[in-house]
């Protein structure tokens, strides 16, 4: 079993609280079209259909593509009015995952689950991504995208340090030394026409 990685690894420049710095509601996307567009891809091909799922870290939007149509969306995120506004969400849990990594859910509740551009901002990444395992029901996956996009003073020491190879096995390394996944598959995607943001996702499924 790998040694946990060292605490300093997830320190921040501004350890400051973070509900305060989430309590204005921000109503602007974090990634360009191209990238939006592109997660919203993997989403359809990777999160099942007509199932529960759950967006980790939510906002105002979910980027999910429409014909997916999930039989319901559980946003958690630090901002009521965001979740509020995002036309994807049936249910709306606001929650400090840094504060307490154990998610306010019953166990084996969802058919799959995504956490999209903020993995960055977790400073107890393998313990969220454990008891997402919990919540999740047998064989559901977990999907983690993000770009090379972030709030440099919130997000941890190591991924500001990391290249963008390196980050996609910092994310495979949450999942492994979580324990509850497996079945790993990384992506990368780049736009063959012009500038975009590139896109990276680490994906997983619950153990049976």
């Amino acid at each position: 079993m790998a040694q946990p990685m060292p605490t300093d690894f997830f320190r921040r420049i501004d350890e400051g609280d973070d509900p305060l710095f989430y309590s204005f509601p921000r109503f602007v996307v974090h990634i360009d079209d191209w990238a939006i567009k592109t997660i919203g891809e993997i989403f359809a091909e990777r999160l099942p259909r007509d199932g529960t799922l759950l967006d980790l870290m939510s906002s105002w939007r979910t980027h999910l593509p429409v014909d997916l149509q999930p039989a319901g969306v559980v946003g958690l995120g630090l901002n009521r009015p965001e979740m509020a506004d995002n036309p994807a969400l049936t249910e709306i849990v606001v929650h400090d995952l840094n504060r307490d990594p154990r998610l306010p859910l019953p166990d084996n509740r969802f058919d799959g689950a995504m956490l999209t551009v903020s993995v960055q901002y977790l400073v107890r990444p393998v313990e969220v991504f454990a008891d997402v395992g919990r919540v999740l029901r047998p064989g559901a996956p977990l999907a983690v995208s993000f770009s090379n996009r972030m709030f440099p003073t919130k997000a941890v020491w190591v991924w500001q340090r990391a290249s963008e190879a390196q980050r996609v096995e910092l994310v495979q390394r949450y999942f492994a030394d979580a324990g509850v996944f497996e079945n790993l598959e990384a992506i990368e995607r780049r736009s063959t026409t012009g500038y975009a943001d590139p896109v990276f996702a680490v994906m997983g499924t619950r153990k049976a």
